[in-house]
């Protein structure tokens, strides 16, 4: 049976699994899309807010969150073919004046550094620098005060900082302001025109807002928007046809619709190729440029999702398979929703299934190991033993309080603990909660000491 018949055998099974799945996690609003060689199908569930409902449907509007990390790269590898930006030069051949608080980083750190997350700085920092043009100026001044956490590309730790300077570079290097240059290379030669990175312009049409739960009550979550800082790590809102667009894009030749080449297909596998070791945590296997790669089964997936204020999107890719999806949610745990959807599609549509893997059965005594403090600057994660699982508790530091404020708008409350058994090949995995499934790393020094921990894609160091 050919992916084209089983897209529309299973529109119908698809429908329902969405609902159920909205209704158990309390998400509002729902949008897919996905695409092969031959079709697309689409299912849009219930409304924009519950506050002011909307049906979601084929025009509403999400945002996309780190999905536009990747649009960032495609970007920057679209200069690279131009023969204007090169992966291994020095930052400061583009951005002569910057400063980190590491100089010898500063002099180091290379474009390709950027791209797949190993520069090694805090990341998480989301600086409101204003609305003017030169958002991206004055947040990349501001990189001196970030703490250096890992050596210079020794560790993949996720970076959103990293990807506010990639977007500086393309600036400099092209004289132009991001978001032009992102609609000029990728948005209208795709004729994605419903995909926007100013919030402007999507107030005259259907876009869907975000929700949060506190105290198990539903609420519209705002701010709305990302600062405009954010734009190069996060800042796109789209449509999920428009969505399919861009994964045909990435599952194809390099070439638009319209015949003309965008870029060479060898530079498209080489954004899909591993370049550092993720060793098979929360965000899969290996980083590729800018793209998160897991293998299951000898079956490689190019994914990338995203996580703004009350919005979570999976964005997932089956090259070998010319399969692609995208899963639009406007609720904090959506998150939890497109990871079962995410499973239901690759397993339906492909047979391509996760064998699960049987916790370790440690004691206490075992587990003592992994005990302790770790600190990523933003948080502090608690490890204890808890009979044969391992409890993650995470407290907020000072600075870590100001980064959440910026983004949500409010103070949150404690993180949920978080109950995980180790696995096989230093890795954990999360046994119950909405996170159940998801998976972690552990670091060890030459002598076999834990000193990291790795937690939603960013390291963490003992600091107990």
């Amino acid at each position: 049976m050919s992916t084209k018949s089983k897209l529309a055998e299973k529109h119908q099974e698809l429908v329902e699994k969405v609902a159920e799945g909205a209704e158990q996690h309390h998400v509002p609003g729902v949008a897919i899309g996905l695409c092969d060689s031959d079709g697309e199908d689409y299912v849009f569930h219930g409304v924009t807010s519950i506050d002011n409902p909307l049906e979601v449907n084929a025009g509403t509007l999400f945002q996309i969150g780190s999905t536009t990390k990747t649009y960032t790269a495609t970007a920057a590898m679209m200069l690279v073919e131009q023969g204007r930006l090169d992966l291994d030069s020095p930052v400061r051949r583009y951005v002569p004046e910057l400063e980190l608080k590491d100089e010898d980083v500063a002099a180091k750190v290379t474009v390709f550094h950027l791209l797949n997350h190993t520069a090694g700085w805090l990341g998480d920092v989301f600086t409101d620098t204003g609305e003017g043009d030169d958002a991206l100026a004055k947040y990349v001044a501001g990189l001196g005060e970030l703490d250096q956490l890992n050596p210079l590309g020794a560790f993949a730790s996720y970076n959103n900082a990293a990807f506010v300077l990639l977007g500086y570079v393309l600036e400099r290097v092209t004289e132009k302001r991001y978001e032009d240059l992102i609609k000029e290379l990728i948005f209208e030669p795709l004729g994605m025109k419903d995909s926007f990175l100013n919030p402007r312009d999507i107030m005259t049409r259907r876009f869907a807002v975000g929700h949060t739960e506190r105290d198990d009550v539903l609420k519209v979550a705002t701010p709305w928007a990302l600062p405009r800082s954010a734009n190069p790590p996060g800042g796109i809102i789209s449509t999920a046809a428009d969505q399919v667009l861009y994964a045909r894009f990435h599952l194809g030749d390099g070439t638009a619709p319209d015949g003309k080449r965008l870029l060479s297909e060898t530079t498209l596998r080489r954004m899909q190729e591993p370049t550092a070791a993720l060793r098979g945590g929360a965000l899969g296997d290996h980083v590729g440029l800018s793209w998160l790669l897991r293998d299951i089964g000898g079956t490689r997936i190019v994914a990338h999702g995203g996580s703004t204020n009350g919005q979570q999107s999976a964005f997932e890719l089956v090259p070998s398979r010319g399969l692609g999806f995208t899963i639009l949610t406007n609720a904090d745990k959506g998150a939890a929703l497109h990871w079962e959807l995410t499973k239901w599609i690759l397993d339906t549509y492909l047979g391509v299934s996760q064998p699960e893997e049987a916790p370790l059965d440690l004691e206490a005594g075992e587990l003592e190991p992994y005990t302790g403090d770790f600190d990523n600057k933003n948080a502090i994660v608690t490890v204890t033993a808890d009979g044969s699982r391992l409890v993650l508790r995470a407290r907020y530091t000072e600075a870590g309080l100001k980064q959440v404020l910026a983004v949500v708008g409010e103070i949150p409350p404690e993180p949920e603990p978080i109950f995980v058994k180790p696995l096989s090949g230093d890795r954990y995995v999360v046994v119950e909660g909405d996170a159940k499934g998801m998976k972690g790393t552990v670091v060890r020094d030459d002598a076999g000491r834990v000193v990291a921990l790795e937690l939603g894609g960013r390291l963490a160091h003992r600091v107990k």
